[in-house]
């Protein structure tokens, strides 16, 4: 039974343009089907959610530049639940906009904040640790945050240090975090590996509403102001408005500086599901199946020889042959296509705009 209280948040508003020619400003990597699947990872992130939280209860948060966008990919979300921000301003105020407004409408409401772009390969797991999660944090004032337990020195991700001296005595899963550390140097990262309390960040958030919108009146008093003076407007034709006048007023900080790295019931579910945030063409690579030869084909009918660890995605040609090619990105799009070595993918980055 779904309970009526769960709502979901999809933060959606990113301009990843990390996977061009796939990915582009225009249309950012939440946006398209990377994997190759029939849906993008917006909608594998909305599909994820099922039997966890209603379609009524599912918001979305994004630029407004993307708003259509969502809006034709999720037609289950109400328009009025796909909030426009005018700029960004990074996930602090992204998340206080949409807390005091689901406040206004369940003020006991218990919710879950996830990216639009990451990538859950065991969904059975997810759904059964979000759902402990969300029964954890209805009994408390607890923000719960889920640590991915590495597979390697990852200088990419943030990390989380939890306190595993002693579980929560509510759920055996939740620890206390003892630190939030930044991406590490390769050396630094090794260390984290080898000590088994250290977690990578995946930016994904269980709280009750009345709890966060707490912290960020104890720890951000300027930006809860913000949206704690448009209340009487949420749901009204005017909002829009007032928030294309205000937004541009809070401060750009992340929810981690903002909240997490300050207040004291924070805890971590260390977690193991299949997790990527998928930042890279490399990280595609990584999660996605394998030949005997290290090569992730994405396409209908991609023929390979001689060739070893590449990542080909070309879902639109009808035929594509590769031949004596070693560690190389092959990717095509509305008629542009892009050869690179996969060592050297961070140089492709202004073609993306």
């Amino acid at each position: 039974m779904v309970s009526a209280s769960n709502h979901l948040v999809i933060m959606a508003g990113g301009i990843g343009s990390r996977f061009w020619p796939m990915s582009t400003s225009e249309r950012p990597k939440q946006f398209i089907d990377v994997l190759g699947v029939g849906k993008t990872l917006l909608q594998l992130t909305y599909e994820r959610f099922e039997g966890i939280c209603l379609p009524e209860n599912v918001w979305v948060v994004t630029n407004a530049r993307y708003a259509g966008i969502v809006h034709e990919q999720l037609p289950q979300v109400p328009v009025g639940n796909i909030l426009s921000e005018p700029c960004r301003r990074n996930t602090a105020p992204c998340i206080a906009y949409v807390s005091w407004k689901i406040k206004t409408i369940n003020p006991k409401a218990n919710v879950v904040v996830t990216p639009s772009d990451h990538v859950v390969t065991n969904g059975s797991e997810f759904r059964r640790i979000i759902t402990s999660c969300l029964d954890f944090s209805s009994e408390t004032d607890a923000i719960v945050t889920l640590g991915m337990k590495p597979t390697r020195p990852e200088t990419g991700y943030g990390y989380i240090q939890a306190d595993l001296s002693a579980s929560s005595a509510r759920n055996r899963e939740i620890y206390r975090v003892d630190s939030f550390r930044e991406k590490p140097d390769a050396q630094t990262a090794e260390k984290y590996i080898r000590n088994k309390s250290y977690f990578w960040n995946a930016g994904i958030f269980i709280w009750r509403v009345s709890t966060i919108v707490n912290a960020f009146r104890v720890y951000m008093p300027s930006l809860s102001k913000i949206f704690e003076n448009l209340v009487p407007y949420y749901g009204l034709p005017e909002e829009q408005e007032l928030i294309n006048q205000k937004y541009p007023e809070c401060e750009s900080i992340s929810v981690d500086y903002a909240i997490m790295e300050k207040a004291a019931e924070i805890f971590v579910c260390p977690s193991d599901f299949g997790w990527s945030d998928l930042g890279t063409w490399g990280s595609l690579l990584a999660q996605t199946p394998k030949d005997l030869y290290g090569n992730s084909k994405i396409g209908s009918n991609i023929s390979l020889f001689d060739t070893h660890n590449c990542i080909i995605h070309t879902t639109e040609e009808r035929k594509v042959v590769v031949q004596g090619l070693d560690g190389y990105i092959i990717a095509e799009k509305d008629g542009t296509l892009l050869i690179c070595r996969l060592s050297e993918e961070q140089k492709i980055a202004q073609f993306s705009e």
